[in-house]
């Protein structure tokens, strides 16, 4: 549920075949799941913002997450949203009287640290008093916990460590934000026996109310779709081909009654290497929202097309490339149906074929609101509990909220 100094972070910021997008009408009519919950984070980098947002769109959620803290190497928390400020307290006021409810969110994603606590029986006992003393202090509905990057030696930890949290909050919320599973035989060649999981789902679901998947950053996960999608770049945020596989593997251990699918709202700049016959290599060269998305399309004269994950993009020749490299690769010819996105990459790999060189092309891959709501249908058909917006932030693609 990528966003900062910190590894689990870039990769929240940074962490197909078309699929026939489904229409707002025909969502909102919809008989099946309508009483699909809504939450969504509010990162702490964009509070004013973000809080603004969440405001204006109250009527559609039934959870905010203010997405503060993260985990010292003590246990302790470090609120980096200050969370008593003026715009946090103007949202919970109005949350409370609308009841929606407000769960901060605490998370890390170093290893060491949170490794280094769970395993700890007297730094984990103290790590939950914390936690517990922030969720009193703030008059809080409950609280998310997103450990992320852990390994397979503190999988019972990890499980003892929600049962004795659980208990420590009484009827107050635990929520649980889980990384995604892709299945083993789309995940590896020859997977491992036994599969290196980190979390026990059977011990999860005894202790969190609450379990959201976090089905995006596919990026290169999925070898099969990676396969089966080449051509074309192929970078997505969440292929929904892949949070099919996601889900129906979660569907195998988790109840549907406690399951949200976790969706984002951002998108990654990058530079794509193309060499003959095949896109080589990606490097990110930052994180990108819906306007910012727009923005980088309008200055280099792209229209953003659908991408074969279902998403948006846009590529083009970069402005360092040599002018004669850039005539030559825009005068390359590629396929009438080639949609208008992806034009400049084909261009460029079609040059890469003809000379055996290669070069660079920049590709923007982000989630709109389309993306989305096959991800809200998706939810609803598998009568899972609801959808969790990474993230809300004011940058998000304003049509997101006609789907609810």
């Amino acid at each position: 549920m990528n966003k900062p100094a910190r590894v689990f972070l870039s990769a929240l910021l940074f962490t197909s075949i078309c699929i026939p997008q489904l229409s707002l009408a025909a969502t909102s009519s919809s008989s099946k799941g309508e009483d699909l919950k809504v939450a969504g984070w509010i990162p702490y980098w964009s509070v004013k913002a973000g809080t603004k947002s969440a405001l204006k769109h109250i009527r559609d959620l039934d959870a905010v997450y203010p997405f503060v803290y993260t985990v010292k190497q003590d246990g302790t928390l470090k609120d980096n949203g200050k969370i008593t400020s003026y715009y946090w307290r103007k949202l919970f006021k109005e949350a409370k009287r609308r009841d929606v409810d407000v769960i901060p969110t605490v998370t890390s994603g170093d290893k060491s640290v949170i490794e280094s606590i769970l395993l700890d029986p007297k730094l984990r006992k103290s790590h939950i008093k914390e936690i517990v003393k922030v969720v009193e202090k703030g008059d809080f509905d409950g609280i998310d916990i997103d450990y992320e990057n852990r390994s397979k030696a503190s999988i019972n930890e990890f499980s003892l460590f929600l049962k004795e949290l659980k208990d420590a909050l009484g009827d107050k919320q635990l929520v649980c934000t889980l990384e995604p599973r892709t299945p083993a035989d789309s995940l590896w060649k020859t997977p491992p026996d036994p599969i290196p999981y980190s979390n026990d789902y059977d011990e999860i679901k005894k202790h969190c109310d609450v379990i959201q998947i976090m089905t995006y950053d596919q990026q290169r996960a999925d070898i099969k779709l990676n396969e089966e999608k080449a051509g074309q770049p192929y970078f997505p945020n969440a292929d929904i081909d892949w949070v099919e596989k996601v889900a129906d593997l979660a569907d195998d251990s988790l109840p549907k009654d406690k399951l949200m699918l976790g969706v984002p709202t951002y998108g990654r700049h990058m530079e794509v290497t193309v060499a003959p016959n095949w896109f080589k290599n990606y490097v990110g060269l930052g994180a990108v929202n819906e306007p910012g998305a727009l923005k980088i399309a309008k200055d280099n004269k792209v229209k953003p097309s659908v991408n074969r994950a279902g998403e948006k993009v846009v590529t083009y020749i970069p402005k360092e490339t040599d002018s004669k490299v850039a005539r030559a690769i825009k005068s390359m010819k590629v396929p009438k149906d080639t949609p208008s996105g992806m034009e400049a990459a084909l261009q460029a790999l079609a040059y890469a074929d003809k000379t055996g060189e290669t070069v660079i092309v920049n590709m923007v891959w982000w989630s709109d609101a389309d993306a989305i709501e096959e991800k809200v249908e998706l939810a609803k058909d598998e009568g899972w509990r609801g959808i969790a917006i990474f993230k809300i932030d004011g940058q998000e693609d304003s049509d997101i909220w006609k789907l609810f």
